[in-house]
């Protein structure tokens, strides 16, 4: 048939569209199920959730300061989470369900799932939840000691809402410092993308071309393109086992009091090496002690990696099972040592006990307070104002159910180099910083 040449381009153009809606011979479909990114996402979708969590807010009087001068109303963040056990175990951040009243897991398959909160831990940004069903599709934390930078990885969660979206990218950088909001450094070792993630991705998975979860999505720097950030696995991985157990990130005990060092402080006391970690105080038949460390030690080193700052060993230490030997690097005056100490779990009643040496404080659990019991003379407590009777309602931002809890972040805190308390007195409460 002969057509107009205007007829024949529009033939010609219907032709090409049909072909293009046509359907995929199912060889071709198998061909792009085998390639790489659509691979890894295959085996991981499924066990990626959506998590909607909300809480009751009220918004404070601008005159009075009080809570019921204003009606109550319902907020609602959302994020993402990942099925690591098929009897119902949910893993996210922290953040994600912080103050939440009711948390509900949906399912790729779309079921709306009631969860409940195992464990938490604000420092770790982690959370464990439950849900109550069973055979669920469920893909393990992973391995993510052995990762390359540049490798293709790939965030899957739900931005902006927007459920079960696939971005990837490459693995940008290891061993990433990213503050608190606070402005205060927890780790050192997070991952750092350009795969996108947006709000909404925080607690989905960021999994590599194998297949393996190698880390837990968790930040984006706000205003920056292409910076995203996530826990690797190994701590996470380290973190969840603590949060199934205990139900709380437990400190380890390693009876170090560490200062991180500088240039500037390496040159003013005539240190071995510009940067580390420097021993200040090796607490009596600790882990530490039976490593052979000592006051004065300017720890350069940890499992093979520079040490620049305290942190860096924190991160190492909880990057293990408990009880694990890591292998550190020392300086001591010109001398090298190779040490290896494993930290431990503090035994009952350490951090409570270190208080009262280190700061002079007692406390007391009664009637459902902690009490300030007694006050040691010329002790750091003193010094700072504390008196028998006064009431200790939280510490590093934590309320306290009973005397341990103040024990456990005793304990932190010496990770950190100090204690930040809220004490009350009468009807006042102050805050009251104790270093350690």
């Amino acid at each position: 048939m002969n057509l107009p040449p205007g007829m024949r381009l529009c033939t010609a153009l219907l032709a090409l569209a049909l072909l293009a809606g046509a359907p995929l011979p199912a060889a071709e479909r198998e061909a792009l199920r085998r390639t790489p990114v659509v691979a890894a996402v295959e085996r991981v979708a499924s066990a990626v959730v959506n998590i909607s969590a909300e809480s009751i807010v009220r918004q404070v009087d601008p005159f009075f300061g009080r809570f019921f001068a204003s009606p109550a109303r319902r907020s609602q963040s959302l994020g993402s989470g990942l099925i690591v056990d098929a009897s119902g175990i949910v893993v996210t951040n922290a953040h994600v369900i912080e103050g939440a009243s009711r948390i509900v897991v949906t399912t790729l398959d779309g079921r709306e799932l009631e969860a409940d909160v195992l464990g938490s831990d604000r420092d770790a940004d982690l959370a464990v939840l439950k849900v109550a069903a069973r055979d669920l599709p469920a893909v393990p934390l992973g391995p993510s000691g052995d990762l390359l930078m540049g490798e293709t990885v790939i965030a899957i969660g739900n931005p902006l809402g927007l459920s079960h979206t696939v971005t990837t990218g490459v693995l940008s950088a290891r061993g990433r410092s990213v503050p608190t909001e606070g402005g205060e450094t927890r780790f050192t070792d997070f991952l750092q993308t350009d795969a996108s993630i947006n709000p909404g991705n925080s607690g989905g998975p960021l999994v590599n071309l194998a297949g393996e979860v190698i880390g837990v999505n968790t930040a984006i720097v706000r205003g920056a393109e292409g910076i995203g950030f996530a826990i690797p696995a190994d701590r996470a991985a380290r973190v969840v086992e603590d949060l199934l157990r205990f139900g709380a990130l437990q400190p380890l005990w390693t009876g170090l009091r560490l200062v991180t060092v500088d240039p500037e402080l390496a040159r003013r006391e005539g240190l071995p090496a510009p940067r580390g970690a420097l021993v200040e105080r090796v607490w009596e038949d600790s882990p530490a002690e039976r490593a052979g460390l000592r006051a004065g030690d300017l720890i350069v080193g940890v499992a093979g990696k520079g040490v620049a700052a305290r942190e860096d060993l924190t991160t190492a230490l909880y990057s293990v099972p408990a009880g694990s030997p890591v292998a550190l690097e020392v300086r001591r005056g010109a001398a090298v040592l190779r040490l290896s100490m494993a930290a431990m779990r503090p035994p009952l009643g350490m951090g409570l006990r270190l208080l009262e040496r280190t700061a002079g404080l007692t406390v007391d659990f009664e009637r459902g307070a902690l009490v300030v019991a007694r006050v040691a003379r010329g002790s750091l407590a003193a010094e700072k104002g504390l008196r028998p009777g006064d009431l200790v309602r939280a510490a590093n931002g934590q309320r306290l159910a009973d005397a341990e809890a103040l024990g456990r972040e005793v304990l932190r805190g010496l990770d950190r180099g100090g204690l930040l308390l809220v004490v009350q007195r009468g009807p006042y409460a102050y805050h009251l910083g104790l270093p350690l």
